[in-house]
């Protein structure tokens, strides 16, 4: 092991004047191992700190003298000492490594729905749970509690950790389903005037058949109901009644508007985001007083892991408040875009539009005539004294 470890040269010395090139060495206490002479040659080992000696000797006594270094740990941390690039590389490397499992790089939510992976971030942020943080000087039980008693809409909350990975499992309260008030008494009366195409009654009095004309308001189910001794009852009136009714709807299209448009004007500056620090690489850029910001991050990867070392880059734009007027062309792509919404958002489900008459658009407003069928029925609670 001993000579693994230390320099150790191989010579071979020849020359007419060798035993004496010989005995001057061990004069001078040269220790030379595994020695032997043949055919006026000496072959040998020495310690590579005794080399300069034997050169000098060699030179003296005119010996030409050959060396040759055994591969040692010596020999190669000799070679390869003003590598200081490689070594520094490894450390780094090393310590890179080191951190990427001591520190949090990657945080995953699931199993939330109504709730925001931003608000349960910014809720975890104040726990101390973020990336970059070191995980040993979290505890992850007391997390949890604060975690489930700051965001409103958590029942259980579950922290573990997978590596330099937390996995945040969230359970949200299930909602009241709201109450229907089914036993109160009341009426089903029209909420348009139309013409009935099917009557369906569940509980009350029927007081239309299909085929009748019904004006607005119009009593359709009675929840009071009087038998033939005389005795009133008072019901929870319910059914389903359809109806084909008209609807005019009128849209208006505003004339101009203030936008925010950008000038031209933008700004960039990159950090260095190592391990929850944020290291500036650029100037602080100018402020503007309105802008549009877009940040991207280039991370470090292994294996498909991001690691939390990387160059954030974050692009302003200025922009200010501009107005200007809409064009007639402009407007009417407005009043056909409110017409869609509408039709989208108010007449689907169980309406069906029969018909619909838009008439040409010229200016800032335009009324639609809608033939529709759906359900025509609206409760009005029975006030009984």
């Amino acid at each position: 092991m001993r000579e693994l470890l230390r320099g150790c040269v191989r010579i071979e010395a020849e020359g007419r004047e060798l035993y004496r090139f010989i005995n001057a060495a061990h004069s001078r206490g040269m220790r030379c191992t595994g020695q032997y002479i043949s055919s006026g040659r000496l072959s040998g080992e020495i310690d590579r700190r005794d080399l300069e000696v034997f050169r000098t000797l060699a030179e003296e006594y005119r010996i030409e003298l050959k060396c040759t270094e055994r591969a040692t740990l010596s020999s190669w941390l000799r070679r390869r000492k003003k590598r200081i690039g490689l070594l520094a590389g490894a450390i780094i490397a090393a310590a890179a490594v080191l951190c990427c499992f001591s520190v949090i790089t990657e945080i995953e939510i699931e199993g939330n729905k109504r709730i925001s992976d931003g608000t349960i971030l910014a809720a975890l942020e104040e726990t101390g749970v973020r990336r970059g943080a070191l995980i040993r000087g979290i505890d992850f039980v007391h997390c949890e509690n604060l975690l489930q008693l700051n965001v409103e809409g958590i029942s259980w909350v579950g922290i573990h950790r997978t590596g330099s990975r937390i996995v945040v499992e969230v359970t949200e309260m299930v909602e009241k389903p709201d109450m229907v008030l089914d036993r109160i008494p009341c009426n089903v009366v029209a909420a348009h005037s139309a013409r009935l195409s099917s009557v369906s009654v569940l509980s009350g009095k029927q007081m239309h058949i299909a085929g009748d004309y019904v004006p607005e308001g119009a009593l359709l189910i009675s929840g009071v109901v009087t038998d033939e001794a005389g005795h009133t009852s008072l019901y929870h009136a319910m059914g389903s009644i359809t109806g084909t009714y008209s609807e005019n709807v009128t849209f208006t299209a505003p004339e101009e508007t203030a936008e925010w448009l950008p000038t031209g004007r933008e700004s960039t500056r990159k950090k260095l985001r190592l391990f929850g620090l944020e290291i500036p690489l650029s100037p602080k850029p100018e402020d503007f007083e309105s802008c549009t910001a877009e940040t991207a991050e280039d991370m470090l990867t292994v294996s498909g892991r991001a690691l939390p070392v990387g160059i954030i880059t974050e692009r302003r734009t200025e922009t200010t408040l501009t107005a200007r007027r809409y064009t007639p062309e402009e407007q009417q792509d407005i009043l056909m875009q409110k017409i869609f919404i509408y039709e989208k958002n108010f007449l689907s489900g169980d309406t069906e539009i029969l018909s619909r008459e838009i008439p040409v658009i010229n200016g800032d407003t335009v009324t639609v005539k809608y033939t529709l069928s759906g359900d025509i029925c609206e409760t009005r609670e029975v006030l009984a004294k």
